[in-house]
């Protein structure tokens, strides 16, 4: 089996493991969908800490250290709100890598600003901290999958040294 084949958590896992790194998960609105994904991996609680589903915003400041001026300002999608929340789930679980998504899945929740499908991912290391924005237009899973398979890429371009 070439790595074509593989699935994205399957890659990331064999990075993860090569380069002794840890990760931990927040979550909003992807519901788990990624630590689902990761943790069907045999192995991966040699990589995998843990994560924290945060999907409201009482659970992002208490659980991840979100402020809520952040909150306030910007509101949960936002490049501010998922750095926060990947900075916080690294922190609290002690993670060479936290990865956090937020996004608004439809079918209500839109703004004049952000429409349905409008997706954030935020990416919190030793070296650097990177967010990704994403605008999808499945229904309500589709648009959480897709944003899972997103967060799972853009984690195994960190890991391939293709996003800096």
């Amino acid at each position: 089996m070439n790595n074509e084949d593989k699935a994205l958590e399957v890659l990331v896992g064999e990075l993860l493991t090569e380069k002794h790194l840890t990760l931990s998960l927040a979550e909003s609105c992807t519901g788990g969908l990624i630590g689902h994904r990761i943790t069907n991996v045999p192995g991966s609680s040699e990589y995998f800490i843990g994560g924290v589903l945060a999907y409201a915003y009482e659970a992002k400041v208490k659980l991840l250290g979100v402020s809520w001026e952040t909150l306030h300002q910007y509101g949960a999608v936002s490049a501010q709100t998922v750095l926060e929340m990947a900075r916080g789930v690294r922190g609290l679980l002690n993670t060479d890598i936290g990865l956090s998504t937020c996004c608004i899945a439809g079918p209500g929740g839109a703004t004049l600003t952000k429409p349905v499908g409008t997706g954030w991912i935020g990416l919190a290391a030793e070296d650097g901290a990177w967010t990704r924005n994403f605008l999808f237009s499945y229904d309500r899973l589709g648009n959480k999958e897709a944003l899972a398979d997103a967060a799972l890429t853009l984690l195994w371009e960190y890991l391939t040294g293709q996003l800096f």
